[in-house]
């Protein structure tokens, strides 16, 4: 058997490889002896190169198309030979068919979370995932570079040390580019970009060049997703007391639908509709609205609305706003001559500071004051 594979390799005359597989990026071309006949046909196909080894030396490197295998066109391996003046005995020498094509949906993602600092939500940890593309470029280095011997090599024997290549180029673009958490689901464009810029020339180094690199999601943490959840449900809610109102009436539609409860559910029922019927009645009154709107005031530490029909200026005195001051107190100044007519006030609803002689409701004010008192009359023979 052993002779009879050594004939038929050394008149077999065409060297060629087809591939079935999705994965295989160099394919070593298998032969008795590694002998390859004078004259010989090698087919590359398209997304194919063949690379010849002698001796464990790169030789020459065939692109896509039919060769006849003679002294003329392998110049690299005939200078090695020494074949000055050709050849016709078969010679030694290895193939590899390395595929050109490209390789799609390689798959990568942090296995740690990345830490990092987030401007909205200060310290923050994230994880992240895609898939890339990549191709090899320059098959010589390739196959000095990452093949070396192997015979079969696929993407698996190399994908890990390209994974850790993007990992650690992804987390240095991420916490470069600043961008909150919050917003790089819409720039991951832009993050891919910037990702893409620091990985190919790594990719470079080994022959391969990085056709695509897309980022499909950045998550959370799960208790993180959970907190900023809730922050949008407050959010969505809005006004408490309607959505208060609302849960109310849907419970006491519940309980009334609720034949299982009994008395007690139907006491309920009643006792909730009554509360809120009269909730609501109470919102309808004006009255009651202005008297909730103060105390909602009063409750949130701000002051109460002034009584209706009372009137309170401020007063720019030295530089320094003063007040407010009501009416009674106002006359008072007036009469103590903290206040005159060129006096600043202002009070809401006015624009701007204006003199107080030229403000129509300070005229009650100045005009409760007594005209000033006339120098006595002049003696006789003065």
């Amino acid at each position: 058997m052993g002779l009879w594979n050594k004939v038929k390799g050394e008149f077999i005359d065409i060297i060629e490889w087809t591939d079935s597989s999705n994965d295989t990026m160099v394919y070593r071309f298998e032969r008795h002896n590694n002998e390859i006949k004078n004259g010989a046909k090698l087919t590359v196909r398209e997304s194919q190169v063949a690379v010849f080894i002698n001796e464990g030396q790169l030789a020459d490197v065939f692109t896509p198309g039919m060769y006849t295998l003679e002294t003329e066109n392998l110049p690299v391996l005939s200078t090695l030979k020494g074949w000055k003046h050709g050849f016709n005995s078969p010679f030694k020498a290895e193939v590899y068919f390395v595929n050109t094509k490209q390789f799609t949906d390689q798959k990568w993602g942090t296995p740690n979370p990345v830490m990092l600092r987030d401007p909205e939500f200060g310290p923050i940890r994230i994880r992240a995932n895609g898939n890339y593309a990549l191709r090899v470029k320059d098959a010589p280095t390739f196959i000095k570079e990452i093949v070396g011997t192997d015979g079969d090599f696929t993407t698996d024997e190399v994908t890990n040390q390209l994974r850790n290549i993007i990992v650690t180029r992804f987390t240095d673009a991420i916490a470069e580019s600043k961008i909150p958490v919050l917003d790089m689901a819409s720039n991951y464009d832009e993050v891919s970009a910037f990702c893409d810029n620091k990985i190919k020339p790594e990719f470079t180094e080994y022959g391969i060049e990085l056709t695509k690199f897309l980022i499909a999601s950045i998550t959370l943490p799960p208790n993180v997703e959970e907190a900023l959840d809730k922050r949008s449900s407050m959010g969505i809610i809005g006004d408490m007391n309607k959505y208060t109102q609302y849960q109310t009436a849907e419970a006491i539609g519940d309980a009334a639908n609720n034949p299982a409860g009994g008395g007690m559910g139907e006491g309920m029922g009643m006792g909730m509709g009554f509360a809120m019927a009269g909730k609501m009645m109470d919102g309808m009154n004006p009255q009651n609205q202005q008297q909730q709107q103060g105390q909602q005031q009063q409750q949130a530490g701000g002051a109460p609305p002034p009584i209706p029909g009372q009137v309170k200026f401020y007063l720019a005195v030295n530089g320094q706003q003063q007040g407010p001051y009501d009416i009674p107190a106002l006359k008072q100044m007036v009469q103590s001559g903290q206040l005159t007519k060129d006096t600043l006030v202002w009070k809401e609803g006015m624009a701007n500071w204006i003199a107080a002689g030229q403000v129509q409701e300070m005229s009650q004010v100045f005009g409760a004051v007594p005209p000033p008192v006339p120098p006595p009359p002049p003696t006789p023979g003065q």
